[in-house]
């Protein structure tokens, strides 16, 4: 951890002192509104998608809280986790939320659970894809070279082909955890976790990419877009505040973007996907928080259907993060 901050640390001092500050805020300035507007209906696609993984949570535990109210949830808590981190968004939102419609704190945790393993089992996919047919160049200076990448690539790739086949192996296993039956879901759901999820991170790299005027190829701007998601990961940082502008800017300066746009296209970016959705994030929490509980809202029988995620907070607070 120390090391990887200080690395991130010494790419933003090495960018900052060749940053053309004033052709960044001209780059601001001079974005059209079309672009703008396009770029913001994409990520506010994106949030959407991201609140039907706590639906795929709300079948597999078979909990009866309205599927709107169960997205709404996971939309603010998104919105939230994005700027203000994992235990405030990720974890404490959610708990509080979903306690209030009436579900119990195991409940809550295999929703979590899932909605965790579908966004980082679609991050394998499309990662894994990008570096493992060579999309993206490892830095001359990085530790990693080219041949590992790919090699990552396919380990992502294998990780997530094994999850699909386990799914259709071990259908029908159940496993007792703290008194909950948990099982893997279908194969088709399975399929639905890795296709929601690797259309939502495909997004995310395409309001990158529309603010970057289109000018650096889309497999680049996703890769980098996802590298720095996953340094974020590790960084504890709120909302990685300056790891995915360090990471950008050092994976994709080379002359094709001036300096000045790129740092404006990642501040863009930041208002759109992480700001003005927090907004809304917060509105939809403040009528959350208006709701009462809903009668019945655990499962009758009060089994979870068909999740393997579950048992409980550790290892869900550091992961949760975009």
């Amino acid at each position: 951890m120390p090391v990887l901050a200080l690395l991130v640390l010494g790419m933003l001092f090495a960018h900052a002192r060749s940053i053309d500050w004033r052709g960044a805020r001209s780059a601001l300035a001079a974005y059209p509104l079309a672009t703008l507007a396009l770029a913001l209906g994409v990520a506010a696609a994106s949030h959407a998608l991201y609140g039907s993984y706590d639906l795929i949570g709300r079948h597999h535990t078979a909990h009866r809280v309205p599927a709107w109210r169960t997205w709404a949830t996971a939309v603010a808590s998104y919105a939230v986790n994005l700027n203000l981190g994992s235990l405030v968004g990720g974890i404490a939102l959610r708990v509080r939320l979903y306690a209030r419609a009436g579900l119990d704190e195991a409940t809550v945790a295999q929703v979590v659970g899932i909605s965790l393993a579908t966004n980082w089992l679609g991050y394998g996919l499309v990662a894994g894809s990008l570096f493992a047919a060579g999309a993206i160049e490892a830095p001359d200076d990085s530790l990693i070279g080219d041949a590992a990448l790919r090699g990552l690539g396919a380990a992502m790739l294998l990780l997530a082909a094994a999850y699909v086949a386990a799914c259709g192996l071990l259908r029908g296993r159940r496993w007792q955890v703290r008194g909950r039956t948990l099982a893997l879901p279908a194969p088709g759901t399975a399929f639905a976790q890795l296709a929601l999820a690797a259309t939502n991170w495909s997004l995310m790299g395409t309001v990158l990419y529309l603010l970057l005027g289109r000018q650096i190829p889309y497999g680049e701007v996703l890769g980098a877009l996802m590298a720095a998601s996953v340094v974020g990961v590790f960084m504890p940082v709120p909302g990685g505040l300056g790891v995915l502008e360090a990471v950008v800017l050092a994976l994709l300066s080379g002359g094709r973007v001036g300096e000045g746009a790129l740092l404006a296209a990642v501040v863009a970016y930041r208002a759109l996907y992480y700001l003005v959705p927090l907004a809304v994030g917060l509105v939809l929490y403040a009528l959350l928080e208006r709701l009462g509980p809903v009668p019945e809202a655990l499962p009758a029988d009060g089994r979870a259907a068909d999740t393997a995620h579950a048992g409980g907070w550790p290892g869900v607070c550091a992961a949760d993060r975009h």
